[in-house]
Order: structure tokens, then sequence, then C-alpha cells
């Protein structure tokens, strides 16, 4: 009986230690969500896509601490679906959704491109909407591993990014909105063609 009992309690151990190896490289990770931890899980142009996203956040919001929060927020996020992608923690279902998000990110790529390069067929409402789908699949595959903050965190990102008023003056006329949409669709452009969205 006391050998059962032990060998129990050595699968328990086994699987804390797993759990709270889990925990604490999420937790590392998210604390060192800067460009150069991203620049270890992220490629060079995801990291211009970034760093445009930024540019073009900081312009729009008027507010350095703002832009660098949303991009921050979304290294971690990134970073965070990535280490539980790799280390095998979502189960079929999740593993669907994640399957559908990225389907949904190639499809919000795609469109963001072309709303670019073909004039008079920018539609906030339709980007607005891609966005906000992928924001519901995200929260859906997270949802049994990452805390409410994270959760937090997303909305963050997606309230941001999915703004109709943002994107309006981001397909806008003016400067310096152009030239950051012309870099931020050379970068998903080249992703694209790499496979990476």
């Amino acid at each position: 009986m006391a050998l059962e009992h032990e060998v129990g309690k050595e699968t328990m151990d086994v699987f804390n230690t797993r759990s709270l190896a889990m925990q604490a490289q999420k937790k590392l990770l998210g604390k060192m969500a800067n460009k150069g931890m991203a620049n270890i899980f992220i490629d060079d142009t995801s990291s211009d896509v970034l760093d445009e996203l930024y540019q073009v956040t900081k312009e729009y919001t008027k507010n350095k601490k703002e832009a660098q929060k949303v991009v921050k927020n979304l290294i971690k996020v990134v970073i965070k679906l990535g280490v539980l992608y790799r280390n095998n923690q979502f189960n079929a279902e999740e593993l669907a959704l994640v399957d559908r998000f990225r389907k949904k990110v190639h499809q919000l790529a795609m469109t963001a491109v072309s709303f670019h390069q073909i004039d008079f067929t920018f539609d906030r409402r339709i980007l607005a909407g891609i966005l906000n789908e992928c924001r519901e699949l995200l929260h859906q595959t997270i949802n049994r591993h990452l805390t409410a903050k994270s959760h937090g965190r997303v909305n963050h990102i997606f309230n941001h990014f999915a703004d109709c008023e943002f994107l309006a003056a981001l397909y806008g006329p003016l400067e310096p909105y152009r030239a950051h949409v012309q870099k931020l669709c050379d970068g998903l452009n080249k992703m694209l063609e790499d496979g990476n969205i």
C-alpha cells in the first residue's frame, strides 16, 4: 500500500514539476517581452512588422508609452502562444482552433495587403471584422492555459488594431501613414511568401 502511495506521489510530482516549469517559462517570457527577446522567437521580417506597428500606433495615439504597451502585449501573447504550442499543451479541440486562427491571420494579412495594393477597395469594417474574429479564436485557444491578465492583453491589442478610426487613418491618404502601410505590407508580403503567416 505504501509503495502504491509513493508511486502515485511520484507521478503527481512529475506532473506538478512540468506544470510549474511551464508556468515559470510563460511568466519569465512574459516579463522579458522586449525586442531583444522577441528576436529569439520572432524572425527579422516579423520584427520589422512589429516595429512598423509600433511606429504607426505611436503616431496615431500620440503616446509613446501606449504604443510600447500595445506592441509589448502583442509580443507577450505571441511568445506565450508559441511556448504552449511547442510544448504540446493544446488538446485536439484547441489545435483545431489554432489552425483556424492561423488561417484567419493569413486572411487578415492577404486582405490588408490587397486593400493597400488595389485602390478604392479599403473597407475598415471588413478588416475590423477579421481582427475581431482573430480575437475570439485566440481567446478560445488560450482559455484553459493563460490567466485573465493575458486575456486582458489580447483585448488591449485587438481593441486598438480593430478600431475603425485607427484603420481609417492607417489606410488614409495622409503621411506618415501611407509610408507605414507600405512598409507593413512589404513585411506582410514577405511573411506570406515565406509561409510564416
